[in-house]
């Protein structure tokens, strides 16, 4: 608290108190930088390097270098990242309370203090991702749920209680309170944070110790989620973004994340959206905007006159589906909609008004007269040009015109897999199925809604788009239409304060009329978590082979995620999801043809119960009030009585591990761990365990949704007892790695070149040429002393910010990856756990070198030299003897990653630190 190397510290008053500062406008006064030219996200980064600036994690020329920011240069410097605090959801944050428990008896062995393993920035856990829709369509749905939730999860939950009794700085919301994003929201961010710190003096203008700060120290509001939709954040002014689970363990224990310096690029919005275009229309256009621009690693900052009528959900929105294009972050300034929604979700007077004074002192806020900053690069958008639109059938950024699903739904049957179409034969086009109901039928046919889903964090933090569902439900009931038969619904509200508002608008009812009772509060569908459908609706799919579908209102649509049944799956607004399920198909232009039959006879169209944008305000004027938040987050952490009952286990500083459990295990990641870090050393001798083409994403990579009984992790989990129906998720064992790792690389859709493009966990053992599991090669490889390499074409790793995508791989023998190019997180997550990740050169891929998987691979070029971005040399040899050598680049990025994949990862750093 006593470093000032810039001499920027100062006194802020406000009308509520006065708080100490550290200005900007200091480095400006030194000639450093010019504040107004530089991107708000810029400033905000440059802050916490300035207030922070030790001389050891962060230096003086790291500030300098940041100060100095230019649009474009030649080569970015790097900057430590040292975020104010860290959110997390329990797929992800379990694994991370597992590993910090891990680093505590590994510093006991080690003859350490553990209570040293400790974070040391306030982390918030929302347990969030484990309740999953097994009852739907009937008023108990919610409660049914939860009993199941906690009798699945129970384990995992006394684990987190010991978990939050043992650290500091260390909460939990429990669960059936809100997704962790829309929870960050409307709750834990502050946009501006104000910490009392030890020693301030009780007497104004006296300090009690030279040195110590006299004032509570106000500065940005900044975090990283072990979610990778933390971005959502960035609606609010607040900068975060998703890390994997190591990073994020390695900040909250005090270690900088060091990246390089982004591009920003300026996103202007202009004009204002039609009546009948919603935010999702919005995001959707965004994404595939974004992601067709090519923003990977990249800042987004929207800027613009369109701001000026945005909503702060709107804006939330979009900074969601920041990972879906491909952006680190996607961030709105802070401004007068900022306040207005602080003021909304119950924030208090004193802390709006140290926002405003901080932000307008600081050269943080925005205002319709502001100078646009200076940017990387630019992209505009008119608003008016946005049409209703879904994204699908298998990527985010696949955006489609309603007015095209029809046609492009059709196209996708026949396209070739390799275009992520279904490869149907002209034959397999008609095929239909006849489903039973009450002693008659109905048909089924290609793109059937077998899943309607208002799910994930994406949408349902937004009131426009909630209430516009509840009043299309509304008035489709007042019709007399009815949601087919084969429909599953489900409505998973972002937080109680939406189902309070959907029930203050008396729209609650019309949705469950139409099947959208509540089901549950946490991200539901949207991560896999749909639930088992209906035995007869599977036999019919199956039974014809049919390519049936999923509408869902969530940022995910990836194969094999929403349900291995449901392989066409499209993402869209809750009022469309709401409409499909009315419709029943996919198949159809819903802008010409009708829903269905209203009770007079005749036809209902899309256009008939599409709710104005002036019945929507009403509705988010009468029905969103202030007190609602106030009153739902009340008694937040302690409110729910079933969490309250759960024991915790003993000891409030060692864990005592169960060898029996099936949910909770100590890692082997530091059970052989020495003091000393050993030399880094060419890689010889690797096999290929999986050969993919383009944008694999983390989905095929880490366990995810249901565990398959016929495949490794499954067969593990019967043979100590646990039944099938018990199962649960990949993501609620997250912290047994003997789970995790049987089931990496374990998608029912991943498709293994080895294995001749055969669907699911397949591979072959070379020598042998024998067709097995991965799981079961890698462990024959290992048995044999032989690394083990991953050949992948572009973007590999993309989507969700899992990192047992990385720890799987580590355990699985995985040394390195060789790929086209690398999603920002996962290869992040690589390097975290000691794997390396190389880029082929530009022009090259496995396929222009020959490269089929069958060699024999030396990674030559490696010792402790290493710096970032070499250039490596890769020899591949085949079975007669001829070789293959080409170069690659180390995507070790920064000087402090090399010193993490030195050490065998970021956690076996931060151990021998505390030593």
């Amino acid at each position: 608290m006593t470093n000032d190397v810039f001499n920027a510290r100062d006194t802020l008053t406000t009308s509520h108190g006065s708080y100490t500062v550290y200005r900007l406008d200091r480095l400006q006064a030194d000639g450093l930088t010019t504040l107004s030219k530089l991107p708000f996200s810029i400033r905000v980064l440059l802050e916490q390097a300035l207030r922070q600036c030790d001389e050891v994690a962060i230096t003086r020329q790291h500030v300098i270098d940041l100060a100095g920011w230019k649009p474009v240069v030649e080569q970015r410097p790097v900057v430590p990242f040292k975020p104010a605090r860290v959110v997390m959801q329990d797929f992800t944050g379990v694994p991370a309370v597992v590993d910090l428990a891990a680093m505590r008896s590994a510093v006991a062995r080690l003859g350490g203090d553990p209570r040293r393993v400790n974070p040391v920035v306030p982390v918030d856990l929302v347990i969030d991702h484990s309740v999953q829709v097994d009852f739907f369509g009937v008023p108990d749905a919610l409660q049914r749920n939860a009993e199941i939730e906690f009798q699945r999860n129970r384990e995992r939950y006394e684990f987190l209680h010991w978990g939050k009794n043992a650290f500091d700085n260390f909460r939990v919301v429990p669960p059936a309170t809100g997704i962790v994003h829309q929870v960050n929201l409307e709750f834990l961010a502050q946009v501006v944070m104000n910490v009392k710190t030890p020693g301030v003096s009780e007497t104004p203008g006296v300090l009690k110790t030279p040195g110590v700060l006299e004032h509570p120290l106000a500065y940005p509001d900044t975090l990283v989620g072990t979610d990778s939709h933390t971005t959502m954040i960035n609606g609010l002014g607040v900068l975060g973004w998703g890390v994997g689970g190591i990073e994020a363990e390695a900040a909250l224990v005090g270690m900088p994340i060091d990246m390089l310096t982004p591009d920003v690029v300026g996103f202007k919005l202009y004009g204002a959206l039609r009546p009948g275009v919603t935010a999702t229309d919005l995001v959707l256009t965004v994404t595939q905007m974004l992601r067709a621009h090519g923003v990977v690693a990249k800042f987004v900052e929207f800027y613009g006159p369109g701001l000026d009528s945005m909503s702060l959900p709107d804006r939330a929105t979009i900074g969601n589906m920041s990972p879906e294009y491909g952006a680190t972050i996607g961030f709105f300034p802070v401004d007068d909609e900022t306040l207005r929604y602080l003021r909304l979700t119950g924030r208090s007077e004193a802390q709006v008004a140290l926002v405003e004074a901080y932000c307008k002192e600081q050269g943080l806020f925005r205002t319709s007269q502001t100078p646009d900053p200076e940017f990387s690069e630019g992209l505009e958008l008119d608003l008016g040009t946005v049409e209703p639109s879904l994204a699908g059938p298998k990527l985010p950024q696949s955006r489609v015109a309603l007015n095209d699903l029809r046609q492009s739904f059709q196209q996708s049957l026949v396209a070739p897999k390799s275009q992520r179409g279904f490869a149907l034969e002209e034959s397999a086009l008609q095929k239909t199925a006849r489903l039973g109901l009450n002693g008659s039928s109905v048909e089924m046919g290609h793109g059937s809604v077998i899943i309607a889903a208002i799910t994930s964090c994406t949408n349902t933090s937004n009131p426009s788009v909630m209430l516009g569902a509840g009043l299309l439900a509304k008035k489709a009931v007042e019709r007399g239409l009815q949601v087919k038969p084969w429909v599953k619904t489900s409505l998973a509200p972002g937080s109680k304060v939406v189902t309070e508002y959907l029930a203050h608008a008396g729209l609650l009812e019309p949705l469950a009329q139409l099947g959208f009772n509540v089901v549950g509060y946490g991200c539901t569908t949207c991560i896999g978590n749909s639930g088992p459908l209906p035995a007869h609706i599977v036999e019919a799919v199956i039974g014809a082979d049919l390519v049936s579908a999923a509408v869902l209102s969530g940022n995910r649509n990836f194969e094999g995620r929403i349900h291995p049944y449901s392989l066409a799956n499209y993402l869209a607004s809750p009022p469309l999801v709401v409409a499909f399920a009315l419709a029943g198909t996919v198949d159809t232009d819903l802008t010409q043809e009708p829903l269905g039959t209203g009770k007079d006879g005749a036809p209902v169209f899309l256009r008939d119960i599409w709710p104005s944008s002036e019945e929507i305000r009403r509705a988010i004027d009468e029905s969103v009030r202030a007190e609602m938040f106030v009153e739902k987050y009340g008694n937040v952490f302690d409110g729910n009585e079933v969490w309250n009952a759960i024991p915790a286990a003993e000891s409030a500083e060692l864990y005592n591990w169960d060898p029996e459990s099936t949910y909770i295990q100590e890692p082997p990641f530091f059970t052989d761990l020495t003091p000393e870090v050993g030399p880094i050393e060419p890689i010889r001798g690797a096999r290929v365990l999986v050969k993919v083409g383009d944008s694999l994403t983390t989905d095929h990579i880490s366990p995810a949704g249901a565990i398959p009984l016929k495949f490794p992790a499954g067969q593990y989990l019967v043979a100590r007892g646990v039944k099938p129906r018990d199962f649960n998720s990949f993501g609620s064992r997250r912290g047994n790695d003997r789970v995790m790792t049987r089931g990496t690389f374990g998608n029912i859709r991943l498709q293994n070149h080895l294995a001749g493009g055969k669907e699911g966990s397949y591979t072959v053992k070379f020598p042998q040429g024998e067709e097995m599991f991965i799981y079961d090669a890698a462990m024959k490889y290992q048995a044999e002393g032989t690394p083990l390499i991953v050949l992948a074409g572009s973007q590999y790793g993309t989507g969700s910010s899992r990192d047992w995508a990385a720890k799987g791989s580590m355990l699985l023998g995985i040394k390195a990856v060789i790929a086209g190019s690398f999603e920002r997180i996962h290869r992040s997550n690589l390097v975290g756990m000691g794997v390396l990740p190389l880029e082929f050169m530009q022009g090259e891929s496995a396929e222009t070198l020959g490269l089929h998987g069958s060699e024999v691979y030396d990674i030559l070029d490696l010792d402790d030299s290493l710096r970032p971005f070499q250039q490596i040399s890769v020899r591949a040899t085949r079975a007669d003897g001829s070789q293959v050598d080409f170069k690659t680049t180390a995507r070790v990025d920064t000087p402090v990653e090399v010193d993490y994949y030195r050490h065998g990862g970021i956690l076996h750093k931060a151990i021998r630190d505390m030593l």
